[in-house]
């Protein structure tokens, strides 16, 4: 049985800073690696760890440098696609030594497991916020899923191809996402979306399949659904996604911290 962490948007910006001048993204991953380790026990064996994008605030070589030396001490393998906010050229020397890095082009990768595929798409655009495939992504994944013959496959991106009422994360959401749907939807296995950049845990229908967007395991984007709503974030708990073969993909919400517990329910007097 196939086990898949996903964290989403960990925001590492140099040391002595705060993101936004109010989170220390730093000790949110510090935690949330902590969280997983100490969850090992309960949850695992875990196969593998996917980062979905914004390693990194301004995607720098000391981001990136301070990124890789937090996530040390994860006792798991991971691997990463770019966000809005991470530079790829940069990424791309910073992770060169790591064999799931390509040389060249589009930081798309692919992971085959026994029971379960998981490949990697590059959905950033640089100078801009909003996402996009590539006609060399878009490849990538047409002919990755042509040799799976139907076999149970997560797809990451970071930017999400559905929109979810958060109106200033919506216009930078995945653009001409057409084509993206149509090759998800004629996949004839089961098949998954996962993303990041809303840094909120929502679930939605993109075509024939299931768009699951990952918390971030730092700040929230601020539930707030109104019409001009300004662009805010919130201090609430950060979370991760554990997605897990279980007769199909099943995917779980795990938060971030050490909580009192566990406690029987009907405990023996």
């Amino acid at each position: 049985m196939t086990r898949i962490i996903q964290i989403s948007d960990p925001h590492i910006v140099p040391h002595g800073q705060l993101a936004y001048g109010q989170v220390d993204t730093a000790e949110a991953l510090t935690n949330c690696v902590e969280t997983i380790n100490a969850s090992l026990p309960q949850i695992g064996p875990i196969d593998m760890v996917i980062v979905a994008g914004d390693l990194t605030d301004f995607g720098t070589e000391e981001e990136y440098q301070r990124f890789r030396k937090l996530m040390e001490p994860l006792n798991l393998p991971y691997r990463a696609v770019p966000g809005n906010h991470d530079d790829v050229a940069v990424m791309r020397t910073s992770f060169s030594d790591q064999p799931w890095m390509p040389v060249e082009g589009p930081i798309n990768w692919i992971e085959d497991f026994d029971d379960l595929v998981v490949i990697g798409l590059d959905s950033s655009v640089e100078g801009k916020a909003h996402g996009h495939l590539s006609d060399a992504t878009l490849s990538f994944l047409s002919t990755s899923l042509d040799v799976q013959d139907g076999k149970p496959t997560i797809v990451t991106i970071h930017h999400p191809p559905v929109l979810t009422g958060i109106e200033k994360m919506d216009i930078q959401n995945l653009r001409e996402s057409t084509q993206l749907q149509a090759i998800l939807s004629g996949y004839k296995g089961e098949l998954r979306l996962t993303c990041g950049h809303i840094h909120r845990n929502i679930v939605a229908p993109f075509g024939g399949v299931i768009c699951q967007i990952s918390p971030g395991v730092s700040h929230a984007v601020t539930m707030d659904l109104r019409t001009g709503a300004p662009n805010c974030l919130t201090k609430e708990p950060g979370g991760f996604l554990l997605h897990e073969m279980r007769d199909g993909i099943m995917s779980h919400h795990i938060p971030v911290g050490q909580f009192p517990g566990p406690f029987l329910f009907y405990p023996e007097k």
